[in-house]
C-alpha cells in the first residue's frame, strides 16, 4: 500500500516529548497559540481555505467509498468542521457533532436536511448501539490522548454490534522528517502522532483496527486512514 512510498517498522513519534526531541522547532507554536490560530479563521473562510470540495473528494471521500457505501447507514460524523463530509451520507441518517458553534451554524445553512449539534461534553447526544459507523476525518490530532480515551469509551457504546469506526489522520512517517517537520509547523493541531500511536488509541481500549491505506496529501502531508471495530466481550450478543 501507499504507492511508491517504502514503509518500515514506525518509530513511536506519537509521544509528544519524543516530537519535540526530534522536532524543536515546533515549540515555537505552542497548542494554544496555535489554536487560536484556527479560530480566528471565520468558518465560511475556514470551509473554503480548509475544506474545499476538489481537495475533500480527492483526499476523502474517494478513499472511503473506495471501501464503504455509507448511503442508508446511521452515521455520526465526529469533529463535523462545517459539514463537508456529510454528503457521504443519507440526510436521514446522519448526525454530525461539532465544538464549535460557528461551525455547525454554517453546516446547518450549507446542507439543510442534514442534522449538526454543538458537541458539550465528554457524553456523545446518541442512544447506545445505534450508529453502524462512526466518521473521524482529520480530528483525533487536535485531542490529548487521555481526553480520546473518553470519547473511545463512548464510540463502543454507540456502535451496533457490526459497527466501525472510520479514521482518516495526518500521520507521522519514520523516513520523511521534512513532512513531520512541516506538518508539525503548520499543522493547527498539536497531537500529530505516528501509525502505531492512532492504533493504540483504540486498540488499547478492546478495538482491532486495520489499514487500509496510507497516502500523500499534496506535497508534505502525510495521511493515514484505517477502521477499527470493537472486539465484543463476554455476554455480547
Amino acid at each position: 500500500m501507499g504507492g511508491t512510498l517504502v514503509f518500515s517498522k514506525h518509530v513511536p513519534f506519537h509521544r509528544k516529548d519524543r516530537i519535540q526531541m526530534f522536532f524543536p522547532l515546533q515549540t515555537k507554536r505552542n497548542h494554544q497559540e496555535k489554536r487560536n490560530a484556527e479560530m480566528a479563521l471565520s468558518p465560511l473562510v475556514y470551509h473554503r481555505l480548509v475544506r474545499p470540495k476538489w481537495m475533500t473528494q480527492k483526499y476523502i471521500h474517494n478513499h472511503i467509498n473506495a471501501n464503504f457505501d455509507l448511503k442508508n447507514k446511521r452515521i455520526l460524523d465526529f469533529g463535523a468542521g462545517t459539514g463537508a463530509n456529510c454528503t457521504l451520507c443519507t440526510p436521514e441518517m446522519y448526525h454530525g457533532i461539532e465544538p464549535d458553534h460557528g461551525r455547525v451554524q454554517l453546516a446547518s445553512r450549507l446542507y439543510p436536511g442534514y442534522k449538526f449539534s454543538v458537541l458539550q461534553d465528554d457524553v456523545l447526544p446518541v442512544e447506545d448501539r445505534s450508529i453502524d459507523f462512526v466518521m473521524i476525518i482529520a480530528v483525533l490530532h487536535h485531542i490529548a490522548t487521555q481526553e480520546i480515551t473518553r470519547y473511545v469509551a463512548e464510540f463502543r457504546r454507540i456502535l451496533s454490534p457490526e459497527g466501525r469506526v472510520l479514521v482518516i489522520e495526518p500521520s507521522l512517517w519514520e523516513h520523511t522528517p521534512i513532512c513531520n517537520w512541516f506538518m508539525q509547523w503548520l499543522d493547527k493541531g498539536d497531537y500529530i502522532r505516528d501509525e502505531r500511536g492512532y492504533l493504540e488509541l483504540f486498540e488499547d481500549q478492546g478495538f482491532s483496527c486495520q489499514v487500509l491505506k496510507r497516502f500523500k496529501k499534496g506535497l508534505f502531508y502525510n495521511e493515514v486512514y484505517f477502521y477499527a471495530v470493537p472486539e465484543q466481550e463476554k455476554g455480547d450478543h
